[in-house]
């Protein structure tokens, strides 16, 4: 009896959960949304004839007997017959007049939305068309009721003439009129910010007048001293120049530039006036003019309003408008930023498919259930590519228990990559995450033409694509602030490294974003090549090619990037600032002198695709560099992303994944890989094409990546190229040539002027004792251990003994003093 009982369980909570459904459907939603769709229509057809049928059947509407709403006799002419008049009636003429119709507007809304046709906001509509349904009743009803005075409906309804009898005795009609616009501008600027933009450009006609009145009371009410004093930009002038100046202005716009404060804002690039435009103040011919003005005065109006403002010495930058901040983007302010239009649209509403949800769901329980796991909820969210089922256990239940069913589930339900989550962080709940038959593409038009993307305020932002919640996931590179990549062979992980480079395209201007891409399969990122004046920093002698192939030229771009990377914290330590942000902003604020070096700092962002490769051709030459970069350049804005398909750990060694919090992996192999990368396993459990595991810091996230395709990256790079913007690649500094110091090399590569004192008598010891060993000449010369071993390699290099073959003593390859004298005298000679 208690078997059978058991059995009963898993019907009685499938029961449970159809009964559920029965409302939930799609096909319920599609009826009920077409019904009101349907009504709606009805409503308006009603509410037009109104108009025409309204007088005639006004009058019975407010003398209605019973039972006469039947419209037996056709008493009502209304085209939608008594309930059309009714409707009609209490809408526009008792209640909201004209406005009314925007109720079955909503209504039309809501349909759409339950078939599915669009995805809108409910409850953000309801709100916004409330108050423009109200705001418009009570304005028709003030301003429309004179022009419409012989209709038989107030055009604001009954309640909009109430509103407006009660608010003109309280306040009056320009109290009223004032209530209205302040309610409007209000509501406007909820909508969106541009209302601000544009109530300050239709208020710039004003600016004339204030200008004028503000030089008369200047010229009236301040003395000659304070004159003196307080004159335009702080310079000492006397009445001729003065006067001169204010008789120029009155015919001059726009002449005093806008004081933005403290806050660059670099979205806004209005604020950034071009400062040529100080010119045409013309003080210069009357200061020519003027016999009182020495010519100390001339020189230094002149430089002040010459554009080579920013170059000038510290005396002149005492009397610099520190008011207006350095605009970065200069002298490219026109540069316009590539648009969505540009990207490939793909449908981004998510698809349900309710079957293959009841079904998994339906598998999970009888899986659970045959195992003696009791569930007392479960919970599907639908994502792009995986459905993530939130699993409520029975009290009593192990999570481990659980976890051991992981096989289990997957081939109950014939999918791959069933990855189990117990638990779910910041939740009392399990997941099951379980690959849909039909997954859908996440477009990078779907991730970059969001209000997340376009507002964000991160340094680097990258848009990596949309979790299974179908929220754009983005991540701040300079935060990070490194990025290791790994993944198999053809799961995504170029399409990554280019989402990643677009994302930052779409929000970095050329002036503060500058890339050093290493491409050793010399394909990859050749399609960038268009923008790399804008965009690239390279050698000089790498100009021709940006993108950098050849592993040398890697390793001596590398080094450079270290040089680079002193010289900023060079410039940070004078500056008195820890970080590149901190520099930026005291240099668009004038608060560091230029002739000391200062400069604007762009970010740098190293992007090595194929790391594997170059770790296997150059071995330390690479590592080192990169280690070093990665320890110490995030202050200075410099970043790296490297990615590889093959996370060995001969390859991902322990400096580098110590260095890289970021971790971005794909679909690999085996679960040694994916500890590898992740430090645990999951990225094998994924199903590939996009599908990844993103770590930084906490639990991973199941992200699907965004996917943009050749064509689209053509059509962004060409709308970049033909943006203004820079000649040629940012110049890196010569990377430090280990050989310059010491002068040119001897024989075998041996310097003779960094020997060590005792290479000769340590070279007679070897070849007379005929054994190469380090502790021999520790002990001969009474020399420390690593002393010992820089005489072993420079001997090495000079040819006199080979290489170490481990704890056994170096071959000797000289054999007797005469050849040693000889190879001795040919090192010396150099």
């Amino acid at each position: 009896m208690a078997r059978k009982k058991s059995e009963r369980k898993p019907k009685t909570f499938g029961e449970a959960v159809g009964f559920r459904h029965i409302f939930e459907s799609e096909t319920t939603d599609f009826f009920l949304g077409f019904i009101l769709l349907a009504l709606s229509i009805y409503m308006i057809i009603a509410m037009v004839s109104f108009f025409s049928t309204g007088p005639a059947d006004q009058s019975t509407l407010e003398n209605m007997r019973p039972g006469e709403w039947l419209n037996n006799t056709h008493v009502f002419t209304n085209t939608c017959g008594s309930a059309g008049a009714l409707l009609s009636y209490y809408l526009i003429s008792v209640n909201f007049g004209l406005p009314a119709f925007l109720i079955p507007a909503f209504i039309i809304l809501v349909g759409l939305k339950l078939m599915h046709v669009i995805e809108v906001n409910l409850w953000k509509w309801f709100l916004c068309l409330t108050i423009v349904m109200v705001w418009l009743s009570v304005t028709f009803s003030k301003f429309l009721t004179p022009i419409m005075g012989d209709s038989i409906f107030n055009p604001g309804g009954q309640h909009g003439a109430f509103v407006v009898e009660h608010l003109e005795n309280v306040v009056g009609a320009p109290g009223l009129t004032a209530v209205l616009l302040i309610v409007a501008v209000s509501f406007l600027t909820y909508l969106t910010s541009e209302t601000i933009t544009v109530i300050r450009k239709a208020m710039n006609p004003l600016k004339y007048v204030t200008k004028k009145v503000k030089f008369t009371v200047t010229n009236r009410n301040v003395d000659r001293n304070e004159e003196e004093d307080t004159s335009n930009d702080g310079y000492q002038v006397d009445d001729t120049v003065s006067a001169a100046t204010n008789k120029e202005t009155d015919n001059i716009d726009d002449v005093t530039p806008t004081n933005s404060g403290n806050v660059v804002d670099l979205t806004d690039m209005s604020q950034f006036t071009p400062k040529p435009a100080q010119a045409p103040i013309a003080v210069e011919p009357h200061v020519t003019n003027a016999e009182q003005v020495s010519q100390e005065k001339i020189d230094s109006v002149v430089v002040k309003n010459s554009e080579e403002e920013k170059a000038s010495s510290g005396q002149v930058g005492e009397h610099y408008d520190l008011s207006t901040p350095i605009n970065p983007w200069e002298p490219f302010v026109h540069y316009k930023f590539p648009s969505c239009d540009l990207l490939k649209k793909y449908s981004s509403r998510p698809v349900i498919d309710m079957e293959e949800i009841k079904a998994n769901n339906a598998r999970i329980v009888e899986v659970l259930n045959s195992f003696g796991v009791q569930i007392s909820k479960i919970n599907a969210t639908v994502g792009p590519t995986v459905t993530l089922y939130e699993i409520t256990p029975a009290e009593g239940v192990r999570i481990s228990k659980i976890r051991g069913l992981e096989a289990d589930i997957a081939l109950s339900l014939a999918a791959l990559g069933i990855r189990i989550i117990a638990p779910i962080p910041g939740k009392g709940t399990i997941g099951i995450e379980v690959p849909n038959k039909n997954p859908q593409i996440v477009s990078m038009e779907s991730v970059l033409n969001t209000k997340k993307f376009q507002t964000t305020k991160m340094a680097l932002p990258m848009a990596l694509g949309k979790t299974i919640t179908n929220e754009v996931f983005m991540v701040d590179l300079a935060k990070l602030p490194h990025l290791l990549v790994a993944g198999a062979t053809g799961q995504g992980k170029s399409v990554g490294l280019n989402a990643i480079i677009t994302s930052l395209l779409y929000k970095k201007h050329p002036n503060e974003l500058k890339f050093v891409l290493v491409d050793p399969k010399k394909v990859e990122f050749s399609i960038y090549n268009k923008i790399a004046p804008h965009y690239m920093a390279s050698l000089p002698e790498n100009e021709d090619e940006p993108i950098i192939t050849d592993v040398q030229r890697v390793v001596r771009t590398l080094n450079s990037l270290c040089k680079l990377m002193d010289h900023r914290y060079d410039l940070l330590k004078r500056a008195g600032v820890k970080k590149i942000t901190e520099y930026n902003d005291k240099f668009i604020h004038h608060q560091l002198s230029l002739t000391d070096g200062h400069e604007y700092m762009p970010y740098i962002v190293v992007i090595i695709d194929e790391f594997g490769d170059l770790i296997m051709t150059a071995g330390k030459e690479i590592e080192l560099p990169i280690a070093r970069i990665a320890q110490l350049a995030r202050a200075v804005g410099i970043h790296m992303i490297i990615a590889t398909q093959r996370p060995t750990t001969k390859i991902i060694t322990g400096n580098i994944k110590a260095n890289f919090p970021g971790r971005m992996a794909f679909r690999v192999a085996s679960q040694i890989d994916s500890r590898t990368i992740l430090d645990r396993t999951g990225a094998d459990q994924l199903v590939g094409k996009g599908d990844m595991l993103f770590l930084s810091g906490g639990d991973p996230v199941r992200v699907q990546c965004a996917f943009i395709d050749t064509p689209e990256i053509e059509a962004v790079n060409d709308f970049i190229a033909d943006q203004p913007g820079p000649l040629d690649p940012m110049e890196l500094p010569e990377p430090d040539d280990p050989n310059a110091a010491s002068g040119e090399p001897g024989v075998g590569g041996t310097d003779v002027r960094s020997l060590d004192p005792y290479f000769d008598e340590a070279a007679k010891a070897i070849v007379l004792t005929q054994q190469g060993s380090t502790s021999m000449i520790q002990r001969r010369f009474s020399i420390g251990y690593n002393r010992a071993g820089r005489l072993m390699d420079q001997l090495q290099k000079a040819g006199i003994v080979g290489e170490a073959q481990g704890s056994k003593p170096r071959e000797v390859l000289i054999a007797d003093e005469n050849s040693l004298a000889q190879r001795l005298q040919q090192i010396h000679n150099g």
